[in-house]
């Protein structure tokens, strides 16, 4: 009776491996890696690109930058005010006190009065609708216009510190770096509170951010964007999803788990397809924290880690030295071969079309044929998906095409199902087929 079961079982086995030519999923990850590594970086100040991007180009680690666009030379569209004269708001705010209905256009107003200091209300102020506390950010922006009404503040042209912090870069060097394998992105005009913003202010600063962006390094550079300070007030987000397809403030995916820069939640079990864990490396982040953040996405198979990273060798907010961020990133590139870095974007995309993927494979008499559509827009979703693709047991080297070009020629490999192969390809292209070599 054993020596019956055990045939049985190999032959049921067999059977299972011999009925599994043609069977093809999508890899949660690029070339089936356990987890995914963004590293980006906001504001755009000098040693970004002078100290932390060879670094990253030695180690061949892609990053994100989210630039301010308006203090870039050659820029077209920079700060300004959109709406009445800013003399009448001055002068209604002497009889009409702020509130709900006009707390937006004056904190909007507030960094262009042609005063130093103002600018400082509109922080403040932004950073308390932030915080939901708006009958605050009302006082704070009566306080200004008292004060301004006083005469209280010397006249000039107050930039923020991100802003200043920026110069230096030009957008030749942007295109260079670009060209290295960078993303970049919009991090708006003047890095403003956008919660404290009115409707034409803020769309000036996301619109014309992106135009900017659009007209120096291309389309496929407007994919992204970030609204300074991580706001994840509602109102800006709604405003935000018609300009940029991805936002790494929020990604609203009924497959995806966010856990933001201040959330001290770990990924546990979410029920999701994927988990975004985004974190800040400040100067107070000890090294071992670091690294147990890359260690958790590479532990899972579920996690997207969304490094944060701002200033740089004492340029910039929490600016992080070269040494700390060489090892680091050496820490990142040892484990490689489990984890898929890649830009923002790049991640962003390959999660979207592979949830909204179709795949199917077939024998046919020219061999293996494999299908891989998705329903998204294809002028934005064109990242190509990994696909793993069961081929019969005695094929141990392999050719795969799609269309008339070769995509690869590889080696099989085996896992409990069967004989299988792994390879990218081009979503909504021509069918791919596999042949044995």
């Amino acid at each position: 009776m054993k020596s019956i079961l055990l045939t049985t079982a190999v032959l049921l086995t067999a059977y299972v491996t011999f009925a599994q030519p043609g069977k093809t999923e999508i890899a949660r990850w690029q070339d089936n890696k356990t987890g995914a590594i963004s590293i980006t970086w906001d504001d755009g100040s000098i040693n970004q690109f002078k100290v932390a991007l060879p670094i990253l180009n030695k180690l061949q680690l892609p990053a994100t930058f989210f630039i301010i666009t308006g203090q870039i030379p050659g820029s077209k569209y920079h700060g300004k005010f959109i709406g009445r004269p800013v003399a009448d708001i001055i002068k209604e705010t002497a009889t009409v006190p702020t509130n709900k209905d006009n707390l937006f256009e004056r904190a909007s107003a507030a960094g262009y009065l042609g005063l130093v200091g103002p600018l400082d209300y509109h922080y403040k102020a932004g950073s308390l609708v932030d915080a939901g506390k708006t009958d605050e950010a009302i006082k704070v922006i009566d306080e200004l216009y008292t004060k301004v009404r006083n005469n209280q503040f010397k006249p000039g042209v107050q930039h923020n510190d991100e802003y200043k912090d920026a110069h230096g870069t030009t957008w030749d060097d942007i295109k260079r770096y670009a060209a290295q394998g960078h993303e970049f992105a919009s991090h708006m005009i003047t890095h403003p509170r956008l919660a404290v913003l009115d409707e034409p202010n803020m769309l000036y600063e996301m619109e014309k951010s992106r135009e900017e962006i659009k007209e120096h390094l291309g389309e496929r550079y407007t994919f992204s964007g970030e609204g300074p300070f991580g706001t994840e007030n509602e109102r800006v987000m709604n405003y935000a999803y018609k300009v940029y397809p991805a936002l790494r403030n929020r990604m609203p995916e009924p497959w995806l788990k966010e856990i933001s820069r201040s959330d001290k939640e770990n990924p546990g079990n979410s029920g999701k397809e994927y988990v975004q864990l985004q974190r800040g490396a400040t100067t107070k982040t000890p090294m071992p924290m670091m690294k147990a953040w890359v260690d958790t996405t590479m532990n899972r198979k579920d996690t997207w880690l969304v490094l944060t990273i701002h200033g740089v060798d004492g340029i910039g907010w929490e600016a992080l030295s070269h040494q700390t961020l060489q090892e680091y990133f050496n820490y990142i590139k040892t484990r490689k071969n489990k984890l898929w870095v890649a830009t923002f974007g790049d991640v962003a995309k390959y999660m979207r079309e592979r949830q909204a993927a179709a795949v199917k494979g077939i024998n046919t008499t020219r061999g293996i044929q494999v299908t891989l559509t998705h329903s998204l827009d294809k002028s934005l979703y064109e990242y190509p998906l990994t696909l793993k693709t069961y081929v019969p047991a005695i094929w141990a080297r392999v050719r795969v095409k799609q269309g008339t070009k070769t995509i690869i020629n590889i080696n099989t490999h085996k896992d409990a199902i069967g004989t299988y192969v792994t390879y990218r390809a081009q979503p909504n292209g021509a069918p791919v087929i596999l042949n044995r070599l």
